[in-house]
């Protein structure tokens, strides 16, 4: 069974920038997608960016495009949620998540889940 551990939110200014990692162990990597969501308080949960370990460019959602960069560390299993230029509006819990490859970027196609890290922006 996958299993993903968070780490790298914390609390920042508007405009400043926060990275997350992920860490996945636990199974076979033939290939699969790596979810970032993200849920704001009385908000549903919503895809922030998807990384295939096969297929070429992530997906981002348009809210992040520009400012958030996905990546994956294939060899150590590690992905990565880059975040520049944040905004208040980006305040929420961010969870990494782990699917099979070619799944669409919505939450409910994702098997495994990290912990979750909070992400503050102060205005």
């Amino acid at each position: 069974e996958a299993h993903l551990v968070e780490s790298g939110g914390g609390l920042v200014q508007a405009g400043g920038s926060l990275r997350l990692s992920c860490a996945a162990s636990g199974f076979t990597p033939t290939g699969y997608e790596i979810g970032w969501f993200r849920q704001a308080p009385g908000k549903e949960r919503e895809a922030v960016a998807c990384v295939s370990s096969i297929e070429d460019g992530p997906y981002y959602a348009d809210f992040v495009r520009d400012r958030f960069t996905a990546s994956n560390d294939f060899a150590t299993k590690t992905a990565y949620l880059q975040m520049n230029s944040l905004k208040p509006e980006d305040t929420a819990v961010y969870y990494c998540a782990l699917a099979n490859r070619g799944v669409p970027c919505i939450a409910r196609y994702f098997d495994s889940w990290g912990q979750g890290s909070q992400v503050t922006v102060s205005s």
